[in-house]
């Protein structure tokens, strides 16, 4: 019946981060806060957000790396023994 909020794709969805940030500077200019102020907000939530969808992406690709059938190959050709 209830679906579990999927919040890897939410936090890394672009739509949400703007939505955010359209939620906030709206609430920022209803308390009438300095337009400054609600700039810079604005700023270090994208900021975050791009953070956020980085380390996402990453650990998405690190993920599907470890379940692929990719066979790593060390050449040991000319490898010598270290002198004692």
């Amino acid at each position: 019946m209830y679906n579990k909020i999927d919040w890897k794709r939410k936090l890394s969805s672009r739509k949400f981060w703007a939505a955010l940030v359209g939620f906030i500077t709206a609430l920022l200019t209803a308390f009438n806060i300095a337009d400054a102020v609600a700039v810079q907000v604005a700023a270090v939530i994208m900021a975050f957000a791009t953070l956020i969808s980085y380390i996402l992406a990453e650990g998405f690709i690190d993920a599907k790396d470890a379940g692929s059938d990719t066979i790593n190959h060390i050449y040991t050709e000319n490898y010598k023994e270290p002198r004692e």
